[in-house]
């Protein structure tokens, strides 16, 4: 009966302590499922903090999908910040991951984000490689209402890839297939930045087209749905793309106070390229309306911004080259070490043959010595007999 006892305490001592310990990770996954939402709706305000974030969920993960979700968040952070090369390293670090993971939708979406990124390093025959792959995926994928923001995705990146390759009228079809797709998606908030670029980007190809009207409705647009996400960088793009319609028709007076509010925005984001582009437009203006002490004082922002970006690209193109260097050290060190393996291994097999012939001939030695002394006895036999 004590044996009966003990087992049913034991076996409900089993059972709490699982029920803990699924609750325990259940709570831990919903953490990280809020950190990851939060996060990819801060990526265009405050891209610092989301890398932290993502390093966060990496390191206090032990699923697998936890962690390329982790990796995926800190590369859409690094291009949210123009460093592209560390985006892709962390991207890279996620799809290492990939074949450990049974999520369909979680590969779909890190072979889309590889397309946009190779977009974003101008490789574009790359890019159209992984967004093929990336829409077969999709169109094998069962449940079609969850893939709509992926496929949207994938649409807009090709327009993109269109304006430059093809035409801004082939682009602006691909950008409003993806335009529609994306506002199919569940997430309204999470699709919100992605429509408002889509749409800021339809606006430069009406630029291109000198279709002004079409250019202005678009970049104002663009600017409502990224200030209704609190996407402060891109609302300041958008406007920035305003103010140039604006340059454009002479009302230079309104380009100014659209540059003076996207300055604002941009402040908070740190976008040398965005800074760079508001100051130009600012001098421009204030040139064209004769302002020439604003002139003087945007004019020697956007060089010192330029000198920034330059240094930084310096310095970049040096840590590359520092990397590429240590890279070829590495492979000459691992060249030299294959050789020398490779010279004592054929030392040794040298040293074995000579061995082995050494044998072979001194036992060939041996048996001629002892067929010798046969002979020899057999010699000496026969004399004795006669």
């Amino acid at each position: 009966m004590m044996v009966y006892t003990k087992t049913i305490v034991l076996f409900i001592g089993f059972v709490v302590g699982l029920l803990t310990t699924t609750t325990s990770y259940a709570q831990n996954y919903k953490k990280l499922d809020s950190i990851l939402k939060a996060g990819s709706n801060e990526i265009y305000v405050n891209p610092d903090k989301v890398i932290k974030e993502g390093h966060q969920i990496v390191n206090q993960s032990d699923n697998v999908d936890y962690k390329i979700k982790g990796y995926k968040l800190i590369s859409d952070a690094y291009s949210a910040k123009r460093d592209y090369e560390k985006s892709l390293d962390y991207l890279i670090r996620a799809s290492d991951l990939l074949d450990q993971s049974n999520d369909k939708l979680l590969k779909i979406n890190i072979i889309n984000k590889t397309g946009i990124q190779y977009h974003q390093l101008k490789v574009y025959d790359k890019a159209i490689q992984y967004l093929d792959q990336a829409e077969q995926l999709i169109s094998e994928y069962p449940y079609k209402d969850s893939i709509h923001a992926e496929l949207g995705k994938n649409y807009i990146v090709r327009g993109f890839i269109y304006k430059e390759k093809l035409s801004c009228a082939i682009a602006i079809a691909f950008m409003d297939r993806g335009i529609a797709e994306l506002k199919k998606s569940k997430d309204k908030l999470g699709v919100a930045s992605k429509v408002s670029i889509a749409i800021y980007n339809k606006g430069n190809c009406y630029l291109l087209m000198h279709n002004n009207k079409l250019a202005l409705e678009s970049f104002k647009e663009s600017a409502k749905l990224a200030k209704e996400v609190n996407a402060k960088s891109l609302e300041a793009f958008a406007l920035k793309g305003s103010a140039k319609v604006y340059t454009l028709e002479g009302n230079h007076l309104e380009a100014i106070k659209a540059l003076n509010l996207a300055l604002d925005l941009s402040s908070e984001v740190n976008d040398l390229i965005l800074n760079q582009e508001i100051y130009k437009g600012l001098s421009e203006n204030y040139l064209a309306i004769n302002q020439w002490d604003q002139f003087k004082i945007n004019q020697s922002k956007f060089i010192d911004v330029q000198k920034l970006i330059k240094d930084r690209e310096r310095s970049s193109v040096g840590e590359s080259l520092g990397v590429k260097e240590l890279e070829l050290k590495a492979k000459r060190t691992e060249l030299s070490n294959k050789f020398y393996y490779l010279l004592l291994f054929l030392f040794i097999l040298l040293v074995l043959i000579v061995l082995f012939f050494y044998v072979i001939i001194k036992r060939k030695g041996k048996e001629i010595e002892a067929i010798k002394n046969q002979i020899y006895v057999l010699q000496n036999k026969k004399a004795k007999d006669a």
